[in-house]
């Protein structure tokens, strides 16, 4: 089944009333977006785009939010890799995937990336490890060594380091003084 519009979509106009500028649309639907959630300048772009908004006032629009710091790419990235990689635990290669996804330049992203160091991550995917560890105790060594990486390798670790991690958490778990170099 399907329903009317209960009323005009921005951009036409009901019966009788000039039709909306195209300008203030874009205002109109880019303030409703970022009041939920910040957006990167690309997805608010194709917002307007699939409300067929004309390009040019769309361009001015996000130029104009841009401007006053409305629409920022550089700290929705820096912002996402920060909020994501300690809420969520994902590493460098999965918020660079998330980033682009989201319309944010490559250069953006490696420069949000750089400020995750590599001992940051490495500690972070430990942590991961320590947490999921006890969890697994009940299978064989294969096995949790199988779980575990496969479970950073989903988060973006590399395997070469999600192995060590795992090996290296394993080994501490069996022996309490294992220490590591």
């Amino acid at each position: 089944m399907v329903r009317a519009a209960s009323g005009p979509t921005p951009g036409t106009a009901a019966a009788g009333t000039p039709p909306a500028d195209p300008d203030s649309v874009a205002r109109a639907i880019c303030l409703r977006l970022l009041t939920g959630a910040p957006r990167t300048r690309a997805q608010l772009a194709a917002a307007l785009e699939r409300r067929e908004v004309p390009r040019e006032a769309a361009d001015r629009v996000l130029t104009r939010f841009a401007e006053v710091g409305l629409v920022d790419d550089e700290a929705f990235a820096s912002a996402w890799v920060r909020s994501r990689h300690a809420g969520r635990g994902l590493a460098s290669r999965a918020l660079a995937r998330e980033l682009s996804q989201r319309g944010v330049d490559n250069h953006i992203v490696d420069d949000a990336l750089a400020e995750l160091n590599p001992d940051e991550e490495r500690t972070t995917a430990r942590a991961l490890v320590d947490r999921k560890l006890p969890s697994t105790r009940r299978l064989d060594r294969a096995t949790r060594m199988r779980r575990l990486a496969g479970m950073l390798a989903r988060k973006g670790y590399p395997s070469g380091l999600a192995l060590q991690v795992v090996r290296e958490a394993l080994d501490e778990e069996s022996d309490p003084h294992f220490a590591t170099d």
